[in-house]
């Protein structure tokens, strides 16, 4: 049968699914109790999962309305399909799918402004949750705090607080300060978007908002909040790639329905919370998310193992030949690098997070999960960003502790390497990088260059290290991984 003559996936078909597919809750017995801004397949994924999880297993009704910021059409999909969607688990073994029924609502942040207003300032709703990007919170590189100056900001500005408003973090502050008005209980407001000191960064950005309003009553807003309102920091992490037309069609196969929004990802996840709500929330620790008094550890460890890994694996398969992330762990070095990545960073990290040699066993499991085509493209492209954060500190460190550091070497000689190619991934600092092997045909030269356009000085003027890097480049050239 093709997707078209099959029924639509809504409540009305649940009771024809096996009893396997069926949401872990009904979705009759939920009610909007977490309003959540950014309606990607991300949330869908992670948070919405933990959230009907939690629901079943304690009884209690937390629902999900969930508010695009942009996004209109996938409101009208998902309020067509009753907010239902399924979920495929990627495993090595077979694909294991279900229907999800955590979201209850759906709403765009413009056409319904009224509506996410009133649950903003709803007693009933004591969470508010975001993913909406790092991009999505408009802070200044040179404070961190709210660029009022950038165009979006000053016209939500302008226009709050009855006015038509773009920016998550205005529609959040003129919810926040309707709330504070009219006395209603405590809440707490949790940012899931991956980037350090999230909850820190999101309360800032809010607080300036209402700081740089005009609203008369803005000093006792700022006030009552600091007194009733919570942003918790997090650590989340899932693997989820963007749903392909294949998807789509086995997913509709596998349930009998169709289904317009399904979401893919890795079995593993993992969610780790600051233990500083101001409300109730779901039971979240039913379903295995960690709650913390400090999330920093773990940030960390995910920031310098995790994505510190991929971002090697990816240069370093690419020098290879390979397309995926499983491509790399399926060669003779992969597992090995990962590891011994792992092993050199691990005395950068702090104590009270997960433990490094567990932390690169799980890695290991992850990344050799042939059912995900993680492409070494995606992950390698801004790399003049990422490395930043992902390799350098923990470089420093290392070796201002005089230890040997021959996996961070490698690595960054890999992604020197793909700086060269004419093929090269995409990166915002893409044309200085061409020119810093244009300008001279001595590696260690090259080297030292792209480490300043890196902003990383020091270490472009630490000859040895330079001396390293430079000296892999003619294997990887030759496409030999010798870790």
């Amino acid at each position: 049968m093709s997707a078209d003559a099959l029924p639509r996936l809504d409540r009305t078909v649940l009771p024809r699914l096996a009893p396997e597919l069926r949401p872990a809750v009904d979705p009759a017995e939920l009610r909007t109790r977490v309003v959540h801004f950014g309606l990607g397949a991300f949330h869908r994924a992670h948070q919405a999962v933990y959230t009907e999880h939690a629901a079943a297993r304690s009884g209690q009704p937390w629902g999900i309305t969930a508010v695009a910021p942009r996004s209109a059409g996938t409101v009208h999909a998902l309020r067509d399909q009753d907010c239902l969607y399924s979920l495929t688990e990627r495993r090595p073994d077979a694909d294991r799918r279900r229907v999800v029924g955590a979201v209850v609502g759906a709403l765009a942040m413009g056409p319904d402004a009224e509506a996410v207003e009133a649950l903003l300032a709803d007693p009933e709703v004591t969470v508010v949750t975001l993913t909406v990007t790092e991009k999505g919170y408009h802070r200044s590189p040179a404070t961190g705090g709210l660029d009022t100056a950038a165009e979006p900001v000053a016209a939500d500005l302008s226009a709050a607080p009855d006015g038509p408003l773009v920016t998550v973090v205005g529609r959040l502050a003129a919810g926040l300060a309707t709330r504070m008005r009219a006395g209603a209980p405590p809440l707490s407001v949790v940012s899931c978007d991956n980037m350090a000191g999230n909850g820190a960064a999101l309360r800032r950005v809010v607080h300036d908002f209402v700081r740089a309003s005009t609203w008369p009553d803005r000093a006792r807003i700022l006030d009552r909040m600091a007194e009733t309102v919570a942003f918790p920091a997090t650590v989340v992490d899932r693997i989820v790639p963007a749903a392909s037309e294949a998807d789509r069609a086995a997913a509709d196969a596998a349930l009998g329905v169709r289904d317009a929004l399904p979401v893919t990802g890795e079995p593993y996840r993992q969610w780790v919370l600051e233990d500083s709500f101001a409300a109730s929330r779901p039971p979240w620790e039913l379903d295995g998310a960690l709650f913390v008094p400090d999330v920093a550890p773990y940030q960390l460890t995910k920031l310098r193992l995790l994505n510190g890994s991929h971002s090697a694996l990816a240069y370093l398969g690419a020098a290879a030949g390979l397309t995926t992330i499983a491509d790399t762990m399926a060669a003779d070095w992969g597992e090995r690098l990962v590891r011994a990545l792992c092993a050199e960073v691990a005395p950068t990290l702090p104590a009270g997070g997960p433990d490094p040699v567990a932390y690169a066993d799980d890695l290991v499991v992850r990344f050799r999960n042939p059912a995900m085509r993680h492409l070494l493209r995606q992950i390698g492209s801004d790399g003049s960003l990422k490395i930043t954060e992902r390799w350098l500190p923990a470089l420093r460190e290392r070796r201002a502790q005089g230890a040997d550091t021959p996996v961070l070497e490698l690595a960054l000689a890999a992604w020197a390497h793909s700086t060269r190619l004419a093929d090269a991934p995409s990166d915002p600092a893409a044309e200085a990088l061409a020119s810093c092997w244009e300008q001279t045909r001595r590696p260690t030269e090259a080297v030292r260059a792209l480490l300043r356009v890196l902003g990383a000085t020091d270490l472009a003027d630490d000859d040895a290290l330079v001396a390293a890097v430079a000296g892999r480049l003619p294997a990887l050239r030759a496409g030999r991984v010798e870790v």
